[in-house]
This record gives structure tokens, C-alpha cells and sequence, in this order.
């Protein structure tokens, strides 16, 4: 196979692993949204116990597989950058599961993202395909990387006397950074493994055991950046997940620059070009980002005007005790004479209307004399 083919094949088989990754993003955020805030053992033993998580995980793994097959034929500055496509695709993807539309700023950010993709790829160089660490840079990589993990895991705890709401949002940016940081390591570690496969590791063939710590280290990691991606998209998909996406290639560059001897095309330029197209696609990350927290915007409903209605209010308590008030009796002081327990017997006619002598005023007694 020539060199443009396995580029060709790399980059659609980095658009697959992007596919999967969007699509097991998307279910870990709906498990995240509906898991125990706790976070302890018990809700991990929950989650471990719900078929959606292992869809998940087996698309991941589906992601993984082909992230690996495209290692083989492409660059791992090529290859990684192409992983920010997982944004993109999980924008709709979530929208589509949260019944809302994507927003324009969304769409802006995923133009911006693929602007900024399309500038690396074209400046990516022509490092060659199976290049790996040696196992002492491996071992290096992976202590460095696991200290600066548990750094960004523990680092968003200690955020006292700040609101409950920015300290989640700050333990999930940790969380993504984290994980990002350890898919990087990662597949530089996936190269090295499949180098010493091959028994093609630079500086010879490694022993069994040897081959067998750096499987154990690159299943660590895979792990450990799919149960820190879990616990960071407790605070949504878009920033975490755009985290994840920046941290990742970012991580991965640093590995291929400084130690696999890759680097980009015309020299000085490249890197100024690779420059600008890297913060081309962190605007249109910070657009994904900004957009996607903001559900869509729709007109209210104009107020009707309310007529008044024959039917019944509401009977409450207050209704109640007015409406007592407003119908009951008006009565005048007069009639607050209490009425004979019988009723008087009628008057008859045919006998005279008798009325009671008045009776005689008292005469005075005399004065004596």
C-alpha cells in the first residue's frame, strides 16, 4: 500500500472511531444525568449493573479498534487531531436525544472545529507509521502521566466556600482533562505494544514480561480515561466532551513531537500554520461548548385575553369563605331581637281589639305638716 493510501485509510478509519466515540459519549451523559450524585462505590456498582453502560463501553471499544487500525496506517499527529470529530458528531446526537434543535452557535462551533481540523491535516508531516516509545520512555510516560492524573482528579475537590454548582462543573473539567490526557497516552502506548508485538521496539526485542507490563499500563489507562470520562459528564456532554477532545490530541502531540520525532510540513511555517489552525478549532471548540449548555430559545406564547367565564371558580378555602361572606343575609340591628320559641295565635275579627287600661299614674304623698 502506498503512503497517500494509508493516509486515505487512516482518515476513515479515524471517522469511525469518531462515530463511536460520539455515540458511547452520548449514552455515558444520559447515565451520568440519571446516576446518584454521590459518586461513591454503590453508584459505581450500579452503573455496572445497567446494560446502557456496557453499550457503551463496547462502543468505545468499537472506537478503539478502529483508532488502532488507523495508528497503523496514519501518523499519530494525524490521527489524533481527527478525534475532535467526535464533537461534532455527538452535536446532533444529543440534541437528537434531548428533543431540542442544535443551535446556530453550535453550528458555528462545528464549523469553526472543522476549519481548524482541515488547517492540521493539511500541514500534518510525513512521520512514519509504527513508529513507538522505547520501553524506558514508555515507563517515563506512563508514571509522569499517572501523577498529573490524579493532580487534575483531586484538584477539584478542594474548592471550598465556592457554590455546589461550580465545584461540580469544575471537578467535571478536571475529570475530562484527565481523561483526554490518558486516551493520549494511550495510543502512543497502543504503537509500543504493537511494536513490541511485531518485536520491532526501538532498542530491540523486548522479554514476555516486559511486553506483558506495557499491556497492563495501556489497559490502565484506556480504563481509567473511560471511568474519568463517566464521572465528568455528570456536569453535561459539550464541556466535558470538548475538553476531552482538546486534552487528547493535545496530549498525544506532545508524545509524537518530543519522543516519536514527528513534526509538520515546511518547517517554520507549519508550525505557524498547525499553530493557527489548533486555536481555529479551540474557538470552535469554546462555541460547541458555550452553545450547547444553552437549550434553544422559543417565542412565548402571546397572553390571552381572559373573558369573564359562567363556570365555577376553584372552590378554596379563601373563594369559600368570600363567597359566604357576599351572599349571606344583611341584617339591621332591629332584627337581632331574638323570635318566641311558638308562634303567636292569630287575631280574630270577630271579637273587639281589647287594650290594656293604662294603669293610674301614683299620686304623690302629702307633705307633712
Amino acid at each position: 500500500m502506498t503512503a497517500p493510501d494509508g493516509i486515505v485509510l487512516a482518515v476513515l478509519l479515524s471517522l469511525v472511531s469518531a462515530a463511536g466515540y460520539a455515540l458511547a459519549a452520548v449514552a455515558q451523559s444520559r447515565l451520568a444525568a440519571s446516576a446518584p450524585s454521590d459518586g461513591g462505590g454503590g453508584a459505581l456498582r450500579a452503573l455496572l449493573a445497567r446494560g446502557q453502560w456496557w453499550w457503551s463501553v463496547g462502543l468505545n471499544a468499537a472506537g478503539a479498534l478502529a483508532h488502532v487500525a488507523a495508528l497503523h496506517y496514519g501518523p499519530l499527529t494525524l490521527v489524533q487531531p481527527l478525534g475532535a470529530l467526535t464533537l461534532v458528531a455527538a452535536l446532533p446526537l444529543g440534541a437528537y436525544c434531548a428533543r431540542r434543535r442544535v443551535t446556530r452557535a453550535e453550528w458555528r462551533g462545528a464549523f469553526w472545529t472543522l476549519a481548524g481540523l482541515v488547517g492540521l491535516i493539511s500541514v500534518t508531516g510525513p512521520a512514519t507509521p509504527g513508529d513507538a516509545l522505547t520501553l524506558r520512555e514508555a515507563l517515563i510516560v506512563a508514571s509522569s502521566t499517572a501523577l498529573l492524573i490524579v493532580i487534575l482528579a483531586r484538584g477539584g475537590r478542594n474548592s471550598a466556600g465556592s457554590r455546589a454548582e461550580t465545584s461540580r462543573r469544575g471537578r467535571g473539567l478536571g475529570h475530562a482533562t484527565a481523561s483526554g490526557i490518558a486516551s493520549g497516552v494511550a495510543s502512543a502506548l497502543t504503537q509500543t505494544l504493537t511494536a513490541a508485538l511485531a518485536r520491532e521496539l526501538p532498542g530491540g526485542a523486548t522479554a514476555w514480561w516486559q511486553t506483558t507490563l506495557i499491556a497492563v499500563l495501556l489497559s490502565a489507562f484506556a480504563v481509567g480515561g473511560l471511568l474519568l470520562s463517566q464521572t465528568a459528564y455528570r456536569g453535561g456532554l459539550a464541556a466535558p466532551l470538548a475538553v476531552v477532545n482538546l486534552s487528547n490530541p493535545a496530549a498525544a502531540a506532545v508524545i509524537g513531537v518530543a519522543l516519536l520525532g514527528e513534526t509538520f510540513r515546511a518547517g517554520v511555517w507549519g508550525w505557524l500554520i498547525a499553530a493557527a489552525a489548533s486555536a481555529v478549532a479551540a474557538r470552535g471548540v469554546v462555541l460547541l461548548t458555550t452553545g450547547a449548555g444553552a437549550a434553544p430559545t422559543t417565542p412565548s406564547p402571546a397572553p390571552v385575553p381572559t373573558t369573564p367565564s359562567l363556570a365555577p371558580a376553584p372552590t378554596t378555602q379563601a373563594s369559600t369563605t368570600v363567597a359566604a361572606l357576599v351572599t349571606a343575609p344583611v341584617t339591621s340591628p332591629l332584627s337581632t331581637v331574638a323570635a318566641p320559641a311558638q308562634p303567636l295565635p292569630p287575631l280574630r275579627t270577630d271579637e273587639p281589639a281589647t287594650v290594656p287600661a293604662a294603669s293610674p299614674a301614683p299620686t304623690p304623698a302629702p307633705l307633712a305638716g
